[in-house]
C-alpha cells in the first residue's frame, strides 16, 4: 500500500486546492471530486482496509465487487461468498464541527468554516463509501444541530454543512459535555475547530469524548494570516467572538504573536499526544490532501489495533 510522508503533496493535488473547491457549488460533488482524486493520486484501493487481515465470509449480494468473491469456497460449496476484512466492519463516524463566530474569519481566501465544511464533507464521504454510519454535530456555545449516525444520513450531513453559519460566540466545554452523551457506543469522532482556548481547557473539554473509548481526531483549522501575522500598518483588530476592538502596532507585536501561536500549537500537539489523540494543524490556503492522508493513516492504524 502506498505511503506518503506528512506534508507531502500528492499527484493531482490541484483538484483539492480550497480556492478551486470554492467554485464547486454542491458539497456532494466537491467531496467526490476531492476524495476520488486523492485516492487515485495515492494509487490506493477505494477502501481503507483493502490490505487488512481477513475477518469472515458473508453471502454474495448483487452489487458486491466480484473481485472479493472466494472462488475456492465456491468450488467446494457451489455458493457465492464474499471475503470480508476487519476494516469492512461498520463503524460509527461523526463530525463535530465548530461553527462559532471566529470560524467565519478569512484574510482573503475562503473562511475557516468553509474550509472546515469542505473537510467535513470529504471525511463523511470517505466514511460513507467505507459503509460506515455517518453523523454530525455542529456547535458554538451550545449544540446547534445534531444528526445521529446512520447509514442513510450522508446527504443529511451535507445539508447540515450547507446550512452552517458562524453566528454566535463559542466554547468547547459546554457543548462537548453534552455531545459525550450521544456517543455511548465506540465511535470515530473528527473534531474540527480553531481552538481559541487554553490548551489545558481544550484537553479537559474533550476528555469526556476520549474516555468513553472513542477514537478522537483533532483538526485545528487556522487562516494563513493567523499563522503568519503578515500585517504592517497600525490598526484596530476585532475579536470575532466578543466584538471587542483592540488597537495594535503589528511591527512590535508580530514576533511575539508568532512565538505565542507556536507555543499554543506545540502545547496542543503535546497534550493530545499524551492522551493518544491524533492532532493535525491545517492552513486554509493549503490543499486538503494532508488532512485526508492524516485521517486515512489513522483509520488504517486503528483497524490494525482492533
Amino acid at each position: 500500500m502506498a505511503r506518503l510522508a506528512e506534508g507531502d503533496a500528492i499527484p493531482g493535488a490541484r483538484f483539492v486546492d480550497p480556492n478551486v473547491l470554492a467554485r464547486i457549488g454542491k458539497l456532494d460533488l466537491l467531496a467526490r471530486t476531492v476524495v476520488d482524486g486523492f485516492i487515485n493520486g495515492l494509487h490506493r484501493a477505494p477502501y481503507f482496509g483493502a490490505s487488512i487481515d481477513f475477518a469472515e465470509h458473508r453471502g454474495y449480494v448483487p452489487g458486491d465487487d466480484i473481485r472479493r468473491v472466494d472462488w475456492r469456497l465456491y468450488a467446494r460449496t457451489d455458493k457465492y461468498f464474499v471475503k470480508q476484512y476487519e476494516a469492512d466492519t461498520n463503524t460509527n463516524f461523526s463530525v463535530l464541527l465548530d461553527v462559532s463566530k471566529s470560524m467565519g474569519f478569512s484574510s482573503g481566501g475562503i473562511s475557516k468554516l468553509e474550509y472546515a465544511s469542505y473537510l467535513a464533507a470529504c471525511l463523511a464521504y470517505l466514511a460513507h463509501r467505507q459503509r460506515d454510519r455517518v453523523g454530525i454535530i455542529t456547535f458554538d456555545n451550545d449544540i446547534v444541530n445534531y444528526v445521529p449516525v446512520s447509514a442513510k444520513h450522508f446527504n443529511v450531513v451535507l445539508h447540515t454543512l450547507d446550512r452552517a453559519r458562524p453566528e454566535r460566540p463559542g466554547n468547547l466545554s459546554g457543548p462537548v459535555s453534552k455531545m459525550a452523551e450521544h456517543f455511548k457506543r465506540r465511535s470515530v469522532l473528527a473534531l474540527i475547530s480553531d481552538f481559541y482556548e487554553e490548551p489545558e481547557a481544550i484537553l479537559e473539554a474533550v476528555k469526556p469524548l476520549r474516555f468513553r473509548g472513542n477514537d478522537l481526531l483533532i483538526f485545528h483549522v487556522l487562516d494563513p494570516a493567523e499563522l503568519d501575522f503578515p500585517y504592517d500598518d497600525a490598526s484596530s483588530f476585532q475579536d470575532l467572538e466578543s466584538g471587542e476592538q483592540i488597537p495594535v502596532v503589528p511591527e512590535s507585536l508580530a514576533d511575539q504573536y508568532r512565538a505565542l501561536l507556536k507555543e499554543h500549537t506545540t502545547a496542543l500537539a503535546a497534550k493530545f499526544s499524551e492522551h493518544r489523540v491524533d492532532y493535525t494543524l491545517l492552513n486554509t490556503s493549503q490543499p486538503l490532501d494532508y488532512a485526508l492522508f492524516s485521517y486515512l493513516s489513522n483509520r488504517e492504524r486503528l483497524m490494525r489495533v482492533r
